[in-house]
């Protein structure tokens, strides 16, 4: 299955929201389907969490569009699709158990709306801006995969042995990371930000780092099967873009990481 950036187990990144556990500013728009509730008999997602994610796809795209155009290229709306329990996409089905992913095939991010409670109750990210970092993290990988970045490494990673394509991942993912910072620079200079929300998305992206959900999940951390970049990493390429704002200073595909 050719899909780039589910948060675990390696399965391959106007107005916005307030800081912390406050409300969602009004305003947004973004192109949300909502599957939640369709042939599993689930309830399809509430309102207040639609409205919440589609102010976030909305600010995403208003920064990169700008980003794209002073660069003289033409952004590409990624659309966004809410599910529950599995869905089917252009790279295959998945299960909730997977994660957020984005599926270059149909350039849609998948979004199981359970994940926003795991991602506070099990992993102690709580916060809105920890979930906005999550959407933009996806994001990332649709600016990858516009970019052409995405498919350079799906064709190295065919001819990669496992560890090796697995460190290949892991510069993937951190650009990712860097890029959702990017966007999150963006989002602070038009003043909307509240203290403590780049502290929670720098939390979430701590309590997601493989190493730790290695040790939270099965007691010990096995380095060759990282995929997605350590706490510390992850932290680092996020907090990066977010002081900078520049897409050069997001290049993970060289020299250390």
């Amino acid at each position: 299955m050719v899909v780039l950036a589910g948060w675990y187990f390696g399965f391959d990144p106007s107005t916005i929201l307030g800081g912390g556990d406050g409300g969602l500013l009004p305003g947004g728009g973004g192109q949300i389907t909502d599957n939640s509730g369709q042939d599993n008999g689930a309830t399809p997602a509430n309102d207040e969490m639609k409205q919440f994610v589609a102010t976030v796809l909305a600010e995403t795209e208003d920064t990169w569009t700008g980003i794209f155009k002073s660069q003289g290229l033409t952004y590409e709306d990624p659309k966004l699709v809410l599910f529950s329990g599995q869905v089917r996409s252009a790279c295959g089905f998945a299960s909730a158990a997977a994660g957020p992913f984005y599926c270059p095939g149909d350039h849609k991010v998948y979004l199981d709306m359970t994940f926003f409670q795991q991602l506070d109750q099990q992993f102690g990210a709580s916060g809105e801006f920890a979930r906005a970092y999550v959407i933009a993290h996806e994001i990332g990988h649709h600016v990858q995969n516009l970019t052409g970045i995405m498919s350079k490494f799906n064709q190295m990673r065919q001819s990669m042995g496992e560890v090796e394509a697995n460190q290949m991942s892991v510069r993937i993912e951190l650009q990712a990371d860097c890029f959702a910072g990017v966007w999150a620079h963006y989002t602070g200079q038009k003043g909307i930000l509240e203290q403590g929300d780049i502290e929670s998305a720098l939390n979430a992206a701590k309590q997601i780092g493989d190493d730790t959900l290695q040790k939270k999940m099965q007691g010990y951390v096995v380095p060759e099967s990282f995929n997605h970049g350590t706490s510390q990493q992850r932290q680092t390429w996020l907090a990066r873009g977010y002081k900078s704002g520049k897409l050069s200073d997001c290049n993970t595909l060289s020299g250390p990481i």
